[in-house]
Formats: structure tokens, sequence, C-alpha cells
């Protein structure tokens, strides 16, 4: 007999998924009465063949359809074994993403925590404002940390000030001495029940420490720092998605590799006109300028300029923005 039912990507190498499959529940306001033996069941399983020529690629937090067989599971009395295999289980068919990054591959996140030192290694803003900027445009709110705090406090502070006057959530924190720590896990997890939230960073920057010392159950790895380059050792080979229970409902918390693994080759998936929306302290000023045709970098009458002017936009997101319309002004239609 064949089976169809749910379920969630929460890892993918090589062309194998492990697949979170819809509990009871879910899958009868899916499908009814339709048989389910494999519900809330973890399995490995590959995608069906025909992905491969339509070009289609699941990712880590897709919402897929997953059809199995008898040969798919054991029984034994009550209990029911999935194949350690996957026998039978493939997915054939991804559900409708609410949003996706290439690099890292991962779909339907709602939070991505940016971690950033304050310094060892020393933050580079416009990276970190570039990954703001792909990250708004996929609909995926930012939330900002700026860790390593013991090393220079008054550098921490004053980063995450630049991004709350920018509008976002920020926290300063200190692994080391476990400052902030608390503030940061409360927040996660009134946020977490019914969401998926992930972490990116680039390497050496605590990122995977402050996931383990939030969740220690997960003992991730964590790296040292080569004191001679300030760069961490990739411990992030891949993403994967974690489920998490809270009293409010489950959610699910992915890793993910460093800055220099999202999708900044092709970040300019969309264009320089698209990219004011991307800065969300800028939408108050937009309209607002005395040319229509106004690129806001450095026009007399623009608002925005004017507003970087009044301190009302922090110079750091101003300077980053000019850099980034000069990438995407400058590439020709062709290339992307």
């Amino acid at each position: 007999m064949e089976y169809k039912t749910r379920g969630k990507i929460t890892k993918g190498v090589g062309g194998l998924y492990s697949i979170e499959l819809a509990d009871a529940e879910t899958h009868k306001k899916i499908y009814g009465d339709m048989p389910s033996p494999l519900g809330g069941a973890r399995v490995v399983c590959h995608a069906k063949g025909s992905f491969r020529h339509e070009n289609i690629k699941p990712y880590v937090g897709d919402s897929v359809e997953v059809t199995y067989s008898d040969m798919s599971f054991t029984t034994d009395g009550d209990t029911v074994t999935p194949d350690a295999n996957g026998a039978g289980v493939v997915i054939s068919s991804i559900c409708d993403r609410r949003n996706s990054l290439i690099r890292p591959p991962i779909a339907n996140v709602d939070y991505m925590f940016v971690t950033m030192a304050c310094a060892s290694p020393e933050p580079v803003l416009e990276t970190v404002d570039k990954t703001l900027s792909i990250l708004e445009f996929n609909g995926i709110e930012p939330i900002i940390v700026i860790s390593k705090s013991e090393l220079r406090p008054k550098r921490a502070e004053e980063i995450g000030e630049i991004y709350r006057k920018a509008g976002f959530k920020a926290f300063v924190l200190s692994c080391r001495e476990g400052n902030g720590a608390d503030e940061i896990k409360k927040f996660i997890f009134d946020t977490l029940p019914s969401h998926t939230i992930a972490f990116c960073g680039a390497s050496g920057v605590g990122k995977s420490t402050l996931i383990s010392l939030i969740f220690p159950e997960l003992q991730l790895a964590t790296g040292e720092i080569s004191q001679k380059i300030e760069r961490g050792k990739h411990t992030t080979r891949c993403t994967e998605l974690f489920a998490i229970e809270t009293d409010r409902g489950r959610g699910y918390i992915a890793d993910t590799p460093g800055f220099s693994m999202l999708d900044f080759e092709r970040f300019d998936f969309f264009s320089k006109d698209d990219l004011p929306n991307t800065f969300r302290e800028m939408n108050e000023y937009i309209g607002q300028c005395r040319y229509t045709k106004c690129s806001h970098t450095k026009e007399q009458g623009c608002a925005i300029v004017e507003a970087v002017r009044q301190g009302k936009i922090p110079k750091t997101r101003h300077d980053s923005f000019v850099s980034l319309f000069g990438i995407l002004k400058n590439k020709k239609e062709w290339d992307k």
C-alpha cells in the first residue's frame, strides 16, 4: 500500500534528506482519514528523480509531501519503526515556500540571528548590512547579536545602538562571562513556538557557542580561534534544523555556515530600485526627495541624505547603502 503525508526537511547531505513527518493531528487536517503509519516519525529519504531534470532542489526547512509504502517500516505490536535506510520513502513535491536563501540553502525562516563580534575578529559592518539587505528582501526578520562584549564593551554598545536606531532588535552578549545570554534566551523562547529561527555569522564570532549556551542539549561543536589570522575554523559543516519543544509549542532552530556562505555572489537578484526597501530606516523618507529618480546616495534635496546629516539614519548604514547601490548599478542585466 502507498501512503502520503507532509513533512519538514531538517537536514540534507549529498542528496539524502532527514525529514520529520507530520503527527497524526496535522496529517488528519490535511488528508482526512487517509492512514499514515509513520505519523510523527523521523525518516531519511531521497527526492524523486524528476526533481533533477526539473532543476528543483529541496532545502532544509522546506515543507514537503512524502510518499512511502509498506516496505518503509516494520511493526511490532503497536510499535512502528521506519526503515533505517529510508526504503520506499520519497519526497514527491515541495510545498510553497515563504522565502529561501541559496547559500546556505534554507527555506521558510522566520527570524535570523545575525551574530558579529565587536572585536577579534573586527566586524565589517558593510558585510553585516549586506546580509541584512538580503534577509529583508526575503521577508526574514533579522535580530542582531554583538558578541565578545568583554573585549570592547563600549564598542559593543556603539554597534548595538547603530542597529537599534535603524529599527532592529539588538542584543549585546559576552559568552565568556554569560552577560546577555538570559535576555536572548527569553526572547527566543517567547518567539520560537510555530517559528523557525536561524543563526548566521562569520566564523569565530561565537555563533555556535551562543547556540550551545542557550540550547546545551544540541551539543553543537565550537572551534578555537586562530590568533594569527583571527578566523575561526568552520565547525558547522551544513545547515541543520533542530526541533525545540517549549511550553507554548514546537519551534525549530537552525545552525548555518558563516557569512561567506550567504548568497553574496548572487546578491544582485534584486535591483538597485529595490535596495531602499531593504533598508528599513529609509522607508519613511522615500518619496520626500526633491527629484523623483533620486538615488539616495548624494543628491541635493535627498530626504535620506538629509536624515543622515541630522543623525536620524546611522552614517555607517548609509555608507553600506551607497556601496551596495554601486554594485547593483554596475551589474549588467545579463550578469544577473
